[in-house]
């Protein structure tokens, strides 16, 4: 899939997992893979920027955890971070319907 389709729709994504439960960042990366079924497959280069960028904007809070003799990093939703949550969802929904009603309008015809 186009890298291009998989940014404009990282907020989302992110947000929208971390809303369910506090995650870390390999999680992160790994249930999208799973749940996407490997469209959605992240770099940590990719996703820590997005969670640092949601942290100084207040939409994330992190703290430490120790597990397994592993101390990891887990992001928890704020307030603040479910109300961007559901402006994302509307954006996308408004976009997903947009671009059905134009593909819509499309007379597809294949020749060999």
């Amino acid at each position: 899939m186009d890298k291009n389709y998989i940014g404009a729709g990282s907020n989302l994504l992110i947000l929208g997992l971390i809303s369910q439960r506090d995650r870390y960042g390999y999680e992160i990366i790994r249930d999208l893979e799973i749940l996407s079924e490997n469209v959605f497959q992240y770099k940590e280069g990719t996703l820590y920027p997005i969670l640092h960028k949601f942290e100084s904007l207040g939409y994330v809070t992190s703290y430490f955890k120790r597990e397994n003799n592993k101390e990891r990093k887990y992001y928890q939703i704020t307030d603040k971070g479910r109300k961007q949550l559901v402006s994302e969802k509307e954006e996308f929904e408004l976009f997903k319907q947009t671009v059905n009603n134009v593909v819509g309008t499309f007379k597809y015809e294949f020749s060999e």
